[in-house]
This record gives C-alpha cells, structure tokens and sequence, in this order.
C-alpha cells in the first residue's frame, strides 16, 4: 500500500470506522420496563431495589409507578380497556379468574421453569396461585396471611384469654366493649369491624368457617342454605345486636380499623402483617397478634398473597419476567418485605431469626395451615371490589335480611333463579 493511502486509512478510515461503531453501541437499545405498584405507606419507595436491578441489568430501566390502593383495581381495568396497561403490575389473587378471562395476563410457565429461584418459593403459594386451567399467570411476591391483633394490656386488665373459638371470641368481644371512664357512653369496643371495602375477609373469617361456601365442590351455591344465613346472622348481630364495634363500622375501612386500635377505641381487629410496625409504634408491648378464631367447622383465614402479573399487551415481556424473578429472589424478596411488611415468599427467608422470634410473623406462620383463598370465578373481583361493600353496608344498617344478603351474592355469582 502506497505511503498516501495508508496516511489516509490511518488517519481518516479507520478513526471512521472505530466512531462509527461506537455510535452503534451508544445506540443500543434500552428497553423499559413499566411497573405499577402499591404499599400500604405511600412514603414506602422502591427506589433501592430498582437501582440494584438496573445496575444488574444494564439493557432495563424501570419505570415504577405507586398506585393508591383504592383506586388501583379500576384504573389497571381502564388501562386494560384502553391498550395501554403497565408492563407489569402487582395483582391480588381475586382479580386472577376475570384478567385471565380477559386474556389480559401471560402465561408464565415456560420462564418459570428455566428460573433457578422457582424452588425456594413456598410450594403452597405455587399451588394456591396456580389458575384453575393449570397454567401459572402470577410470580409470587410477598405473603399476606390476615391474624387477629388484640390489646394485650386490655386482656391483662380484664383477666381474658386470647379467643381461639367463635364463641369465645364473642363472650370477649362483649366484656372488652365497656364505658372506661363512667360518663354513661361506650368508649371502647370489643372489636374493629372493616364494613367498607376490603372488608370482605372479616365476614369470610367468620362465615365461610362456620357452614357457609361461596361456590361447593359441585360448583353450586353453598350461600342460602339455613347452616349459611345463621352464620351470616351471627356476623351482622356482632354490630347490630350485641354492638361490640363501633358505630361506624359499616363503612369503615382499613384506615379507621387501624387508627382506632392505636387509639384504644377498639381491642380487636383483623388485619396482616403490614400493619404490625405502625402499631407497635405507637402501642408497643401492648399490641400482639394470634390466629383468627375457628368457627363451628374449623378455621378460615385469608391467604391473600400478592403476586406480579405479566400484563399481555407487554412489547418487553422477557425484561418484564427479569423484572418479577428478581423481585422474587430471596435477598432482593427481603428487602421488599422491609418496604411492604409483609412475609417473604421464599423458604430460606423464613429460617431467619427474626422470623422465629416476631410475634406477627408466628401469628402468621401458624395460620397458614388452614389459610385460603376465594373461588376462582370471574365474578369475584366485582365481589370483593363492589356487591359485597354495598351489601354489607345495606345489611348493617338493617336495611335487608341476612337471608336477602346471601340471595343477593348468590344471583352475582350463579344469576337468578
């Protein structure tokens, strides 16, 4: 090569070329990944896990979004609806049967298979998340099992022993709800009922323990037999009749269940482990926690776990799952229960010490035995999010019948007769 053209190559081409594909690697595409998300403190910030993920997965971004609890179900129904849904988004296990039916979720089997952390995930959650056609649409992310959290400084003072049978549970219910200081009007009540929405696991605590099923293993109606509306009656009577919650218990919601066990309103409530630090903040030793009480045919509590979904309009599904596994695996899994307060899914985090010895996270654990979740209908998210609030409200304020109550859930889910 003359001296010239190599002055030239050397000088012009190859500077060329060499820039030319930098360029190229400057341009290499980085793909988002859209997440919507919720806690139960809006402070809560995912922010550290997502610079660990991104730092592991430079290719990623993740866009998160935290949505309000409240109106989280209708605006992921709306963003459905309109095409334009998040990548992935946080589901409750009852909005499964209508998303799937909606062909709205991916199915997640084939990634799930080649994921090496699938065999530190509790096998239970695999089993009860699975959908009813076989397939898994759902990658577990944190476990919400609901436990009676009781005033242990009232107990001590009145000489009662934690409630382990309805029946008890009512007799204390009674002797907690007392005028304390003898100006002839109650001022503590023996238990905070959630009447609004998400109320929907008290009434089942009680109910679906005590004779009644949404849907029997013959697929009928297990809701107006008379064993269903006695037990049905039984949970309106503990507001109407022996009036040992509060006055405003047919709307009150998760915000005033809470604020009324910190303020010593009520004794009792339900609720999970999400709430256990904000109590204790504020009560201490005072607050503590056991399995709900069993009913006349044994005990149901809610096993209402948290999954990711897949949502199927994604155009970034395999960086989508990247982003699930990840949240999934038992380090970065811990350090979302830290941010949720909720129980880890995986098995090896459930060896901690600190799982052993906090008296929520027993509560929790030993309630997992008889822990389950509503059928998977379509129509169970209209249910919990809509029919069972109003109807309830309606019930507790006298307006319709236990009998009526039950006839009204069972036309939502099998129509008229």
């Amino acid at each position: 090569m003359k001296r010239w053209m190599m002055v030239l190559f050397f000088g012009l081409v190859l500077p060329a070329l060499i820039f030319s594909g930098g360029a190229k690697e400057q341009k290499a595409e980085v793909k988002s990944v859209r997440f919507w998300y919720h806690f139960d403190n809006p402070e809560t910030s995912v922010k550290p896990l997502i610079e660990k993920f991104e730092r592991e997965n430079p290719g990623v971004k993740i866009q998160a979004e935290m949505v309000a609890w409240d109106a989280y179900f209708q605006k992921l129904m709306t963003s459905i609806a309109g095409g334009n849904p998040p990548d992935v988004s946080q589901i409750k296990l009852w909005w499964q049967p209508q998303l799937v039916e909606m062909k709205a979720l991916t199915p997640l089997d084939d990634y799930i298979a080649k994921w090496p952390g699938r065999t530190d995930v509790f096998e239970k959650i695999w089993e009860l998340t699975r959908h009813t056609d076989g397939k898994q649409y759902l990658m577990p992310l944190q476990m919400v099992i609901l436990y009676l959290y009781y005033r242990a400084d009232m107990f001590k003072e009145l000489g009662l022993k934690v409630p382990s049978t309805r029946d008890e549970f009512l007799d204390v219910a009674k002797k907690l709800t007392r005028d304390t200081n003898g100006d002839g009007q109650i001022d503590v009540y023996g238990f905070g009922i959630r009447g609004g929405r998400g109320g929907h696991d008290f009434w089942a605590t009680f109910v679906l323990s005590s004779g009644a099923e949404i849907i029997t293993k013959e697929g009928k109606s297990g809701l107006t037999t008379p064993e269903a509306i006695a037990a049905n009656q039984w949970y309106i009577d503990l507001f109407r009749v022996h009036k040992v919650s509060p006055p405003t218990t047919p709307t009150d919601g998760f915000n005033e269940i809470i604020a009324n066990m910190k303020s010593g309103k009520t004794a009792m409530t339900i609720h999970h482990l999400g709430s256990a630090k904000g109590l204790v903040d504020v009560l201490g030793d005072r607050i503590s926690a056991a399995p709900v009480p069993r009913g006349t045919k044994g005990a149901w509590t809610s096993f209402g776990d948290e999954e990711n979904g897949v949502l199927a309009a994604s155009k970034v599904k395999d960086e989508a799952f990247k982003w699930c596994a990840f949240l999934a695996t038992a380090e970065n899994n811990a350090l979302w229960q830290k941010s949720s307060g909720q129980i880890s899914i995986n098995k090896s985090n459930g060896q901690t010490k600190e799982a052993q010895e906090n008296r929520f996270m027993k509560a929790s654990v030993e309630s997992t035995p008889f822990a389950g979740v509503l059928p998977a209908h379509p129509k169970v998210a209209e249910f919990v999010e809509s029919v069972w609030p109003a109807t309830m409200q309606r019930a507790f304020l006298g307006q319709i019948t236990s009998e009526q109550m039950m006839k009204i859930f069972e036309e939502h889910f099998f129509g008229k007769k």
